[in-house]
């Protein structure tokens, strides 16, 4: 898995950019953003934009990883049914992939361009 079970201490910026991001009013899941961002990656995350590239880095490894799984699993014997459905999810994991790569280089040149592609990735 690509996010990290190590507890990890963050320094007091990147601390506070995390705990600014996971409790703000658009976050559902406030105690699961925290843990996912507990990474060691964090620490290294000197403003929004550098946390930003990094959320959107970790979800295109989130994705890929999905991906590699359910690739196998098309590989295995089943029903037209099914590998239709696969195929499908396979298709939406290659396009998050792709929508999660762009938005982290949008994130430094066109920030403007990179909110409104997150919004409908």
């Amino acid at each position: 898995a690509i996010i990290s079970k190590a507890n990890v201490s963050l320094p007091i910026h990147s601390s506070q950019l995390v705990e600014n991001l996971c409790n703000g009013k658009a976050i559902q899941h406030h105690k699961f953003c925290l843990k996912a961002l507990s990474t060691p990656e964090v620490i290294t995350a000197l403003d929004t934009t550098q946390l930003g590239t990094l959320i959107m880095k970790l979800g295109a490894a989130n994705a890929k990883a999905k991906l590699n799984v359910y690739n196998e699993i098309i590989k295995k014997p089943g029903s037209p049914q099914a590998l239709k459905s696969l195929n499908c999810c396979v298709e939406a994991y290659k396009y998050a992939i792709l929508s999660f790569e762009m938005v982290s280089s949008e994130l430094v040149e066109d920030p403007q361009t990179a909110n409104y592609d997150v919004a409908v990735i």
